[in-house]
């Protein structure tokens, strides 16, 4: 079944990320499963946890309204094509981790082609077939049904806790405010990870 996200949202996404891409489509069909599923951040609770920083992260700050800045989208660095959401309200929960299949063999095509597009050594002809390879991605990525596009488990895992704000602490060499929980202590003082890090180092 082909994505339901209105073309205007999806619009949206792209204008929000800065360009189309494939990457940016994994999100919004991962989008479109946790509106499908449990709902909008609107209406619910709702929380997502991304495992990789790439492209589609911009999608599902987009179209679920989940935000760094509102504490309800969490970046869990472990460089896979895997997003998760809860509904708190409800305790409910699901992971989506992105099939093999759904790329169907084209990004073996499009790996050595965006080496040589990003160092420069491209041709004219690779160049825009790398253009189409994208594009093809890009519309199967939409037109696959969810159930094949990912691989979907359901989570019973408590979702994570709410966003907390603490109370900051002057780091003790450079002066700046810095919370709580980030602060880390060495030779009797209270230190910024950056401080710390350079004065770990050192000894």
């Amino acid at each position: 079944m082909p994505c339901h996200i209105p073309t205007d949202q999806i619009a949206k996404a792209i204008d929000f990320h800065g360009h189309e891409c494939p990457g940016l489509h994994i999100g919004i069909r991962a989008a479109e499963l946790a509106l499908r599923e449990l709902g909008h951040n609107r209406d619910i609770d709702l929380v997502a946890v991304c495992e990789t920083d790439m492209c589609g992260v911009d999608a599902i700050q987009s179209l679920t309204g989940c935000t760094f800045g509102k504490g309800n989208l969490i970046h869990r660095d472990l460089g896979k094509m895997a997003f998760s959401f809860f509904d708190r309200g409800r305790g409910i929960g699901l992971r989506a981790l992105l099939a093999p299949e759904a790329r169907s063999g084209i990004d073996t095509e499009m790996g050595p082609l965006m080496g040589k597009v990003s160092a420069g050594k491209a041709t004219e002809a690779e160049e825009a077939r790398l253009a189409e390879l994208r594009t093809e991605l890009q519309e199967r990525f939409l037109a696959l049904p969810l159930e094949e596009m990912f691989a979907i488990t359901r989570l019973e895992m408590a979702a994570p806790r709410p966003a907390r704000i603490l109370t900051s602490h002057a780091c003790e060499r450079c002066g700046e405010m810095t919370m709580e929980s980030r602060t880390r202590r060495l030779g009797g003082q209270t230190l910024c990870i950056p401080c710390f890090a350079e004065l770990d180092q050192k000894i």
